[in-house]
């Protein structure tokens, strides 16, 4: 699943949560500046895939005839092309080795920035680290699917893309994961 813009400071407090209950991290500045390093780098990551994601498509709508003509299947092309092009974008295409990769970023630059401080090997907190955003993301269309419930429920009718809606969805997006304890 793809981490997206709105989700990375909830991924990023889990982070910071995880790695000051392991046990085995003392935190230098406290769970703020952690979760704050994190951030930086998901968004990061993030953002490339967004801009090879728009090129993807500025070259699909560039061949939209030609597309058609030859009655090419468009989302097998766009996955064909965006393969073609993640190396020149620094994205990984596979999940798991992305986020092990985000992963051994992030504790890099907690140690760089020296915000952590641990006596265990490197390996361990980047697995604490991966498997804060695997567990979440796992644990987010759980968290959607409850507030999506929530919304229907309102005798109000909220459309989704609406501002009205995404605030709503925000408030009680973020009132779901307190209730879990994933904040």
């Amino acid at each position: 699943m793809k981490i997206s813009l709105k989700t990375i400071p909830h991924i990023c407090s889990k982070i910071a949560v995880d790695l000051n209950k392991s046990g085995v991290v003392t935190m230098t500045k406290g769970l703020e500046a952690v979760s704050a390093e994190a951030e930086k780098i998901l968004t990061s990551s993030v953002k490339k895939e967004m801009s090879l994601d728009e090129k993807v498509r500025e070259i699909c709508e560039e061949n939209e005839e030609e597309i058609e003509f030859n009655l090419v299947d468009e989302r097998q092309l766009f996955f064909m092309i965006k393969k073609k092009l993640a190396p020149e974008y620094d994205v990984i295409l596979n999940y798991e080795e992305r986020y092990s990769d985000i992963s051994h970023k992030i504790l890099d630059e907690l140690y760089e920035e020296d915000l952590i401080h641990f006596e265990v090997s490197e390996n361990r907190i980047k697995n604490i680290i991966y498997n804060s955003i695997t567990s979440f993301i796992a644990d987010a269309s759980e968290v959607d699917d409850a507030v999506m419930d929530k919304i229907r429920s309102y005798k109000k009718h909220y459309i989704p893309g609406t501002d009205e809606f995404e605030i709503l969805y925000e408030k009680i997006y973020r009132e779901e994961m307190t209730k879990r304890g994933m904040q």
